[in-house]
This record gives C-alpha cells, sequence and structure tokens, in this order.
C-alpha cells in the first residue's frame, strides 16, 4: 500500500446522492472547485486566530497549507483533513507574551518556542498511540475533563474583545453591530453562506463600518493605501523561536485539546463515511504534531484538524483527500501574497473585536457541547465538582507560583482538571 494509492484508482464521478470516499476522487475540475470551497471555509478562523494573538496571517495561511500536506503524507492520504490556526493557543500564547491585543506581538518568539514544545509532545503522543491506541487518552481526559477545559479557553478569553478592542462607545457599538451581523447571517441563512458565517459576518460589518466612518464621519476611517501598495507575491514575515522554560510549560498543556480535537474529528469522519480510521489516529496525531512544529518553527500559529471542514464534507458528502491536496496548495500561494496580508490588516478592530465575542462564546460552548453529546452525568459528584472547580479556575485566572514561574489561568484548569478527575475517581 503506497502513501498515493488514491491516485492509482480511476477517477469517480459523484453521482445524485452518492458519496466519493476519502480513497476516490472526482474529476480534476470539479476536485479544483472542492478545494477552493474548502479554502473558503478554513480562511475565517485560521486567519483570525493568528491576528488575535499578533501573528502574522500570511504566516499562518501558508503554514495551514504545508501542514495539511504533511498531514496528507503522514497519514498515506487515508485521512481527509484540513488543518487550519488552532484557537486552543491564543489563550497560553496571550498569557505567555503579555500581548495586549493590538499590532505585532512583540515576544512573538517565546510563544513559538512553546508551540514547538507543544508540538513535540503532541508527536510523541501520536506515536504511543500508533503502537498501543487510544484507551488511555479517553481514561485520563474523559468528556468531562475535555468539555471543561475547552469551554475555560473560551471564557478566560472574554476580557479581550470587551476591554482591549474597543477605545470608545462609537467602537462598542460596531462590535454590537458586528456580533449582531454574524447572529443574523447564523439563523436566516442556509447551505454554505451559513457555514461561512464568521467571514460573511465580518464583511458585512466591515461595510457598514466603511460607510459610518469614510462615509459619515463617525469614526476612525478605515486606511486602504496598504492594500493598493501592497505587492501581490513576496514572502511573508517570518520569525524565529525563543525557547523560554515557562512559557513552554505554560503552552504545552494545549495538547490535551489538541487531541481532543483530532480524536473527536476522526471518529466522526468514521461516522460519516462508513470507514474505520482509528487505525491512523496515531499517525493523524503525529502529522499534526509535527506541522504544529514546523509552523511554530518560522512564525505560524499551532495547526488542529478543522471542525468547519468537516462540516463541508459532511454537507457534499466527498470526503476525498485529493481535494485537501487542492486546498493546501491554493492557502500557500495565498500565504505567499502580501496584498492578501495587506487587505486582512485593514480589517477594522472593533469589528475583529465584535467576531472576537462571537468565536470566543462559541468555543465555551463548544466545551458543553462535549458534556451534552457524551451524556455527562452531572448528578455525579466527581463531574460536578470537575466542571465547577475548572470553570472558575480558568475564567478567574487562578494563579500558582512555583519559584519565579507562574501557571496561570487555562494552565491551572487544564492541570487541576485532569489531577482532580483522576484523585477523585479513584477515591470513588
Amino acid at each position: 500500500m503506497g502513501l498515493f494509492q488514491w491516485t492509482q484508482r480511476p477517477a469517480q464521478v459523484l453521482q445524485s446522492g452518492g458519496v466519493i470516499g476519502p480513497d476516490e476522487r472526482l474529476p480534476w475540475p470539479q476536485t479544483g472547485l472542492m478545494g477552493i470551497q474548502h479554502v473558503i471555509a478554513m480562511f475565517g478562523a485560521t486567519v483570525l486566530a493568528p491576528i488575535l494573538m499578533g501573528f502574522d496571517p500570511n504566516v499562518a495561511v501558508l503554514m495551514s497549507g504545508i501542514g495539511t500536506l504533511i498531514f496528507f503524507l503522514i497519514t498515506g492520504g487515508k485521512v481527509p483533513s484540513y488543518l487550519g490556526s488552532s484557537f486552543a493557543f491564543i489563550g497560553v500564547v496571550i498569557a505567555a507574551t503579555a500581548y495586549a491585543g493590538k499590532g505585532p506581538n512583540a515576544n512573538i518568539g517565546v510563544a513559538l518556542g512553546g508551540i514547538i514544545a507543544c508540538g513535540l509532545v503532541y508527536t510523541l503522543v501520536g506515536v504511543v498511540v500508533h503502537l498501543v491506541g487510544t484507551g488511555w487518552i479517553e481514561r485520563f481526559m474523559p468528556p468531562v475533563v475535555t468539555g471543561a477545559v475547552v469551554a475555560v479557553i473560551g471564557l478566560n478569553l472574554a476580557g479581550i474583545p470587551i476591554k482591549n478592542m474597543a477605545a470608545n462607545n462609537f467602537e462598542a457599538w460596531m462590535q454590537a453591530l458586528t456580533f449582531v451581523c454574524v447572529a443574523l447571517v447564523a439563523v436566516f441563512t442556509s447551505g454554505m453562506l451559513q457555514r461561512l458565517l464568521i467571514l460573511v459576518g465580518l464583511i458585512i460589518a466591515s461595510l457598514l463600518y466603511a460607510l459610518l466612518t469614510n462615509g459619515m464621519g463617525l469614526g476612525k476611517p478605515i486606511d486602504v493605501s496598504g492594500i493598493a501598495n501592497a505587492a501581490w507575491f513576496g514572502l511573508p514575515q517570518f520569525h524565529a523561536p525563543v525557547f523560554s522554560a515557562p512559557a513552554m510549560l505554560l503552552i504545552v498543556p494545549v495538547v490535551i485539546i489538541l487531541v481532543a480535537e483530532n480524536l473527536g474529528h476522526i471518529k466522526a469522519v468514521t461516522a460519516m463515511t462508513g470507514k474505520n480510521l482509528d487505525q491512523y489516529m496515531g499517525r493523524a496525531f503525529i502529522g499534526d504534531g509535527v506541522a504544529t512544529m514546523l509552523s511554530g518553527a518560522v512564525g505560524g500559529t499551532g495547526v488542529t484538524t478543522y471542525a468547519e471542514n468537516i462540516g463541508v464534507m459532511a454537507a457534499t458528502r466527498i470526503y476525498s483527500t485529493a481535494v485537501f491536496l487542492v486546498a493546501a496548495l491554493l492557502a500557500v500561494l495565498l500565504g505567499f501574497s502580501p496584498k492578501f496580508g495587506a487587505l486582512i490588516q485593514a480589517i477594522p478592530l472593533p469589528v475583529m473585536g465584535g467576531v472576537s465575542i462571537v468565536v470566543f462564546g462559541l468555543i465555551a460552548i463548544a466545551g458543553a457541547k462535549i458534556w451534552v453529546d457524551n451524556r455527562v452525568d452531572f448528578s455525579q459528584n466527581k463531574n460536578l465538582i470537575v466542571a465547577a472547580i475548572t470553570l472558575i479556575l480558568g475564567t478567574g485566572e487562578f494563579t500558582l507560583k512555583f519559584g519565579d514561574f507562574a501557571l496561570g489561568g487555562i494552565g491551572t484548569a487544564t492541570f487541576g482538571a485532569i489531577v482532580l478527575y483522576a484523585a477523585l475517581n479513584r477515591g470513588k
């Protein structure tokens, strides 16, 4: 079985009601169109995450494409997934770098060192899973733990858009208008528009912002001179990592979220395709870990498999991994376009703040959804206590100091949830 076995099969034409499996593909023109659709699906989140951390969006998009190619090779082209910027890193990166939420992150180096360390641990977890399976992960990180930690990530970030991304009353109202736009798209549209609710809501809100500021003079106008002056093609702004022990200890626990996400996504694709992909779980972790290390080495965010793209597969019933090759190559081309980067930087900060409110809230709700989907029984005191304490530790930024090192917020919540559950479960 070669890595590219799917290329040895004849092109499969999608019939009405038919399903295209991971090792099949459509004719190349249709495959190309599907690849564009997947780029659109990943675009909003992959660009938003680096902006919220003060990273270069061009580098993030470039490395999402390269990371997807790496994932494809390591999984042997058997697991259909797109790797985009992970939101799980936002809170710990902001904490490690003391990023204020505006402009480039001056301490990006220490964050990159932590991202690489996280990717290395993730890769080692993948090796163990490849050898012995996933049972041990599910024992250490049951749904009550993973749900609480995911929820904490969203709740811990709430103060960033509220406190740092609106300088006056007009900008606060623009934040409100933005999240209302996203909400209207989410509820009153359907199909692809609905799946792109963040991106479409952001575009509508930006146009309204331009009308109110550039047109009516109510606030700081949008400056498009950078877009006009930027070149179509050029290298993005790469950065070198700096390895700091406190930052690495703060960022490495994100591996718990990455493992939980990837595990859930692969099980979802298995359920949709009817093909058991559990045998590739270890390889998927390794691919994601290696892609995260490489991304961190040049100035990109950590990456993860994207639920947005799984949603596209569910809607189209096209699971061909060839589609993700096309999407990855398109992302690489976008990463080498400074004009694309200038366009992203021109988005008004209050609009980004309004979108952030939605995104961080959705992350928090995703944690609750893990509880619901897995029927976590909160009549059991161990589950109730673990969830309750974890949420308050993370939201309240509970901090423990070990000499000069401080573990706060998401870190104490993550480790606390795992240790507390293990202790209470053993006691039971």
